[in-house]
């Protein structure tokens, strides 16, 4: 079974990667953006749509596998349909079946890809205090060419021209999961992800802040560890900690003594509890331990068993559960607190936790 995560065992290296020239977006140099010009929204701020890929292939998942996430991607999107408009990209040669899964709700569109993990491939939206929007193109390559990503590498060009908005091009390569902001100046992100030579060789820390503050209008940046090696994203800023509203931050906590994230998870914490963000305030940390236990029919080494990856849309928060009533509970009474007036809606999506994501990789909104 070849999941997401597989590829970095098997040592896969392909040739792509670095700018890329040309897009079906309109470009803008950042160079040419002043600082503070534009800024990325918290997630929790009004949607114009939310965009996901229905693209699990088959070389990747395997027949089983994909089969689970194509149901799971199809119970998301419709989820988050009864909320927010949905725009799901979905391969030609597969409309139909989609079209038949996703149900007239979700509109489709058609596109080249090779995988379903649209915060990643697709783009960030940013915008101006006058309302204008625009996405920011961080140059995908397949998390440092651990796996095909031709296409993918096209989708956030793609969708800046679906969506009417320019596309503003970065030197940088990284993904939307490594990036958490608070929509008021203030950015989590993971060194691992960020600056590791496979995405931004020879980068400096201080280099790639400059750039990240201009792009998505930051006056600070929290910097976790992370962890390099261990998952194909090198430990991407969604599955350790999310801003659930200015100065509060709900944390993953991993209780497995086995697992790598044990010693990651209380290293965050450490962090996280000693920091404030860009207007001051000390963060409020609350953890959100995982699940004791996982459902055995797609359980396996690369699951990515936490209920950190959630997806906050418009009145409401889609959050996974993994059949472990009292951890299911625990997550469920947490984001019902932080989240006052939104739904709070917990779906099985097991086989894409299988290939080693979550609900909110599968994701990426566009501001209203």
């Amino acid at each position: 079974m070849n999941s997401r995560r597989d590829f970095i065992k098997q040592g896969l290296m392909l040739a792509g990667g670095g700018l890329l020239s040309g897009s079906m977006g309109l470009l803008a140099d950042v160079s040419q953006a002043a600082p503070a010009l534009w800024r990325m929204p918290d997630e929790g701020e009004p949607h114009a749509a939310t965009w996901m890929a229905f693209g699990p292939d088959e070389e990747i998942w395997g027949s089983r596998l994909q089969a689970g996430a194509r149901d799971a991607l199809a119970a998301i999107a419709g989820a988050i349909a009864q909320y927010e408009p949905v725009n799901m990209l979905v391969r030609p040669e597969e409309y139909d079946v989609a079209a038949r899964m996703c149900g007239d709700k979700v509109k489709l569109i058609e596109a080249a890809m090779d995988d379903l993990w649209l915060r990643d491939t697709g783009p960030v939206f940013v915008k101006k205090a006058n309302g204008e929007r625009a996405a920011v193109r961080f140059n995908f390559n397949g998390w440092g060419n651990k796996q095909p990503h031709a296409d993918d590498a096209m989708l956030a060009g793609l969708i800046a021209s679906k969506a009417g908005v320019p596309l503003l091009r970065s030197k940088l390569i990284l993904e939307g999961g490594g990036i958490e902001v608070d929509g008021e100046g203030t950015a989590i992100i993971t060194e691992s992800c960020v600056l590791n030579p496979n995405r931004n060789p020879g980068v400096s820390k201080a280099a790639c802040e400059a750039q990240l503050k201009t792009l998505l209008g930051l006056d600070k940046i929290i910097w976790l560890p992370g962890i390099a090696g261990k998952d194909i994203t090198d430990g991407h800023t969604d599955f350790y900690a999310r801003f659930a509203s200015p100065g509060v931050v709900v944390a993953g906590l991993d209780n497995d003594p086995s697992s790598y994230d044990y010693a990651v998870t209380r290293r965050h914490l450490g962090i996280l509890r000693n920091a404030s963000d860009a207007r001051g305030r000390k963060l409020k940390i609350v953890e959100m331990p995982g699940p004791s236990s996982i459902r055995k029919k797609y359980e396996n080494d690369e699951f990515a068993a936490g209920y950190i990856n959630f997806y906050v849309c418009n009145k409401a928060v889609i959050a996974p559960q993994f059949g472990d009533s009292k951890s299911d509970s625990n997550s469920r009474a947490i984001l019902r607190e932080l989240f006052p007036g939104r739904d709070v809606i917990q779906l099985n999506i097991d086989a894409i936790a299988a290939g080693g994501g979550g609900i909110h990789c599968t994701t990426q909104q566009q501001p209203g």
